[in-house]
Parts: structure tokens; C-alpha cells; sequence
């Protein structure tokens, strides 16, 4: 089987996914206390006595959490309850001091909503259930030089936006899509720094199979999946190594499973809960969240365009297609750095093949992002602009591109000029140069004559060798058929 499955059939199963997104949020302090949410301190230095759960510590609502819990619910067209309940999630593990977690389990702040992307051209629709707060939990260090473990509490109280999908896709491909569409939305409208590595943001994947027509199988949760190249990894193992389990007979057990990137395998972790394990119960010290459909309007109102109503905009706007505006509309400079060499040169068509194609080849290449590209939107507009007044081929165009990304040169005429990359616009001297070719080549004009268009071709790159390439292509053509009609 290949190591990923794009297909809707794997091996004759059918594979279902859904996910369970935790998303930092960006408030400087946690959710329930005034302790800093700062990444990279000393164990235990930003946590309260809220977060440390000693007695008497009451919890007080992060209303910067709530905001962004709103904003999100705005950009995935979800409803915003007017009245949410915050529960505590019993369980016990080292590194949760009250022995519970505070977070929202039967009315939750965001209910609904929907996530579009596109995946190879073609448009997909993910469901969300619902996006609900809840806070951290500490994390547990282990010192394996030692032989000891400790736990620090940083993390703890940290406010998170769970966010919660139907099992809607079908293949791993789809899911990554998924992710890296949430990751563009919630970085996008600024409640999450998006970053992976510090855990951020950070995925479970709930993977079954089934044979087509069949209730859902057994799932089993992927945890804490923090890059997207894990992410793909981690689910093609869990799929064949289900599918393989049911081929030989064995019935999937409901678990929690780990992914090991050394050896690229999930393993168990522990048996997987369900909600009545947890023993939830509305929180005593906490009253019911109240949002006002003021506040949701206010917010409304200020939020800034959302990457969908963005994408919409260019095509109809500038005529690009659905899946252009979709990839340009990928990060908020992506979209400035566009729009700013659309605007300028005139061209959007244009402008979309060169951010996406040249400038974004580039981009990877040297592993930069646009902010730090070496040719800036007014210079690629300036390019293009000399593209579309016929001053330069494209072939032209991509040796100044070249020129201005190595820092040769930054003003385009003058790099046009120094180079000699102007396209012949003397249509006397370029007739002259094609009768010149057509005599040496009496062949090919006959066998052209004759209907053969391969012939044709040849005698274009001739005509473009004899002008070292600086003629118009498409004035080449035209003088061609109209001295062979």
C-alpha cells in the first residue's frame, strides 16, 4: 500500500477521520488567573495559586479568551451561544493539580460552524460540532539521566479552544488539508500564535476504517500531533495497521495512541475514555457564560476580512480562479503581497502565475517566507508591468527576476536595459531577419506548405535564434503565417 492514502477506498475499507483541535489562544494571562501565559520560563515561575489549585483559589473569567472564542465562532459561520456552562472534566494525572479540568462539555461557547479548503482543485467541506474553552493542563519532565520525573505548571490554566469535527473526511490527505486550513484561520484572525512546536496548536486524529455502507468502526485518537508532516505519517500507520488488524481477525479496541516519529508507528497509550468516564458536572465556583448579541456584532463589525470573504473578493475582482484565491489567500501577507503587485501592475492574472509559481519556488527553495522576499511587491508589479507592454519575453523577465532576488540589481528598466533583454519592436528589422530565415530554410517552408506543423515550429525557433530571443514570440508567429499564406 502506498504511504498515503488520497483515495477513498484503501485496500477496500473505507477511512474516517475526525479531529479534536486544542488551540492556544493569545491572551497574555491564563483563564481563570492573572499568571502569564509566556512560553520558555523556569518550571513553576508563571503559575498562581489559582493554577496551583491551593485552597480557597478561586477561578475569575479571562474575558480576552471569551473575545477570541467569539471570533473564531464569526469566521467558521458557527453560532455563538448566548449562554455557555462551564463543567469540570474529572481525572487524574500528575501534572492536573486540582485532580479536574474546568472546561465546557454540554453547552459549549461556539456550536456549528464549517471549515472549506481545497484538495487537489477540488473544493472540500468539513463540519465542526462545536469549539469550547477550557484550560491546560501542566506538563511532566522526564529526566531520564536521573531516573526522575517532575512537573511543571506553566502550562497550566493556559486557555485553549478545543475545536471538535464531525468524522467528515475520507482519506489522511484530506485531513492534513483540514489542518493546515484551521491553522491558516486561527492564525489568520490572530486567537493563536499557530505555532507547533511549542505546542500551540496541537491535533488529536480520530481514525477508523470501515467497508463501505457500514456503521462507523472503532476509533482510535492520534494525541497531540504537532506537525503536519507527523500528522501524515501517523495516520497512513494507524489505517494499515487497522486494516491489517481486521484482515487478521482481530477487532479494534477503542484507545488512546501515541505516534513515535523514530520508528514511524502509533502504540498504545491507554483505553480510550468516554465522556461518562469523566464524571462531568457544571463547576460550582462558576456562573454560566453570558454573551450579549451586542458583543457578537461589536466584534463582527471589527473583525478584519476573513481569508473566505478575501478569496471571494479576488475572484471577483480580479477573475482569478476559485483555487488561485484560495492558495493566495493562505496567510494575510501572502494576500497583502498580491494584492499590492495586482494593484500596481495592473495584471492580476499575471501577478497570481508569478506569487505562485517563480516567486513562491524561490520562496521554498531558500526557506523564506514572503515577508522576507528578496524582490518586493513593487518591484515583481514593475516586472510585470514591462511583461505586458511586450518590452520583455517571460523568458526574460524570469534571468531580471533572477537578477533582482541576487541583490544584482533592484531597479527593473535599468537591469532590462543592462542586460539587453528589451524585445525587438522594429517590425521592419524583424521582417527582415524572418525572410532571412525562410530563405535559408526552403525546406521546412515547403513542408509547412504542405501542411506539416512541426515544420512551422521549427522555423519559429529558428526566427527566435536569429534574434538571440529578444523577439515578441507572438509577432514572430504572426509575420510567419502571414509570409507562408
Amino acid at each position: 500500500m502506498s504511504k498515503t492514502t488520497p483515495s477513498l477506498l484503501v485496500q477496500g475499507y473505507e477511512v474516517v477521520i475526525g479531529f479534536e483541535t486544542h488551540t492556544q489562544l493569545t491572551t497574555k494571562s491564563k483563564i481563570f488567573s492573572r499568571a502569564s501565559t509566556s512560553f520558555g520560563a523556569e518550571p513553576n515561575t508563571n503559575a498562581s495559586a489559582v493554577d496551583f489549585a491551593l485552597p480557597g483559589a478561586l477561578p475569575v473569567m479571562n474575558k480576552g479568551a471569551v473575545q477570541r472564542a467569539i471570533e473564531f465562532g464569526l469566521a467558521v459561520n458557527a453560532h455563538i451561544a448566548e449562554s455557555s456552562v462551564f463543567a469540570r472534566k474529572n481525572y487524574f494525572y500528575p501534572d492536573l493539580p486540582k485532580g479536574y479540568q474546568i472546561s465546557q462539555f454540554e453547552i459549549p461557547v461556539v456550536q456549528g460552524g464549517v471549515v472549506d479548503f481545497f484538495l487537489d482543485g477540488e473544493k472540500k467541506s468539513v463540519r465542526l460540532v462545536r469549539a469550547h474553552l477550557e484550560e491546560d493542563a501542566g506538563k511532566s519532565l522526564h529526566e531520564d539521566f536521573i531516573g526522575q520525573s517532575g512537573i511543571d505548571l506553566n502550562r497550566a490554566g493556559t486557555p485553549l479552544l478545543e475545536i471538535v469535527t464531525e468524522p467528515d473526511m475520507r482519506s489522511t490527505a484530506e485531513a492534513v488539508a483540514y489542518a493546515k486550513e484551521l491553522h491558516k484561520i486561527v492564525t489568520w484572525i490572530g486567537i493563536c500564535d499557530g505555532n507547533m512546536q511549542e505546542g500551540s496548536f496541537r491535533c488529536d486524529a480520530n481514525v477508523s476504517v470501515r467497508k463501505p455502507g457500514e456503521p462507523l468502526g472503532t476509533r482510535r485518537e492520534i494525541k497531540n500531533l504537532n506537525s503536519f508532516k507527523f500528522m501524515q505519517q501517523a495516520m497512513d500507520y494507524e489505517v494499515r495497521w487497522q486494516i491489517e488488524q481486521i484482515e487478521d481477525g482481530h477487532a479494534i479496541q477503542q484507545a488512546t495512541v501515541l505516534f513515535d516519529p523514530d520508528t514511524g508507528e502509533t502504540r498504545s497509550m491507554r483505553s480510550k475514555e468516554d465522556a461518562a468516564d469523566y464524571r462531568y458536572f457544571p463547576d460550582p465556583d462558576l456562573p454560566p457564560l453570558v454573551i450579549g448579541r451586542d458583543w457578537v456584532e461589536k466584534t463582527r463589525a471589527e473583525m478584519s476580512e476573513l481569508p473566505r470573504v478575501m478569496a471571494a473578493r479576488f475572484v471577483a475582482d480580479y477573475g482569478l480562479s476559485d483555487y488561485d484565491a484560495g492558495q493566495l489567500t493562505q496567510s494575510k501577507a501572502t494576500a497583502a503581497y498580491f494584492e499590492a503587485v495586482a494593484t500596481a501592475s495592473k495584471q492580476p492574472k499575471l501577478a497570481s502565475n508569478w506569487v505562485m509559481g517563480e516567486l513562491s519556488r524561490r520562496l521554498n527553495a531558500e526557506e523564506k517566507s514572503i515577508e522576507a522576499s528578496s524582490v518586493s511587491a513593487a518591484q515583481l508589479a514593475a516586472l510585470i508591468g514591462r511583461i505586458a507592454d511586450g518590452t520583455v519575453s517571460n523568458n526574460a523577465a524570469r534571468q531580471v527576476f533572477d537578477a533582482l532576488w541576487t541583490g544584482e540589481g533592484q531597479d527593473v528598466d535599468t537591469l532590462i536595459d543592462a542586460k539587453g533583454l528589451k524585445q525587438m519592436s522594429d517590425t521592419g528589422e524583424l521582417e527582415t531577419i524572418i525572410d532571412g530565415v525562410l530563405a535559408a530554410n526552403a525546406k521546412n517552408v515547403e513542408e509547412v506548405r504542405a501542411g506539416n506543423a512541426k515544420a512551422f515550429n521549427a522555423l519559429v525557433g529558428q526566427a527566435m535564434k536569429a534574434t538571440k530571443g529578444k523577439a515578441n514570440p507572438a509577432q514572430v508567429n504572426e509575420l510567419l503565417k502571414k509570409k507562408l499564406a
